[in-house]
């Protein structure tokens, strides 16, 4: 069974993150804690990314759950 995720917004989301930590980023696009995992895809095919920041700043996530370089935005919102 395949699902397709809800697009969660038509924009990446901009956040900040801090260098070393990892953060879980929300594939199925169902999280009310949106870019971030908050466990709602319990009983869907889907799975969160786990992403370690690179560096502290700002990072730009992708809201559409379609972006073929998981956790971040690739522009494919502007398709969808």
């Amino acid at each position: 069974m395949s699902e397709e995720a809800v697009i969660a917004q038509r924009s990446p989301f901009q956040v900040e993150l801090t260098e070393g930590e990892t953060y879980y980023w929300c594939a199925c696009g169902r999280s009310q804690n949106q870019p971030f995992c908050d466990g709602s895809h319990k009983g869907t095919d889907f799975q969160p990314v786990a992403y370690q920041a690179e560096k502290t700043g700002t990072a730009y996530l992708c809201g559409c759950k379609r972006t073929s370089n998981k956790p971040m935005c690739d522009g494919t919102h502007k398709t969808v």
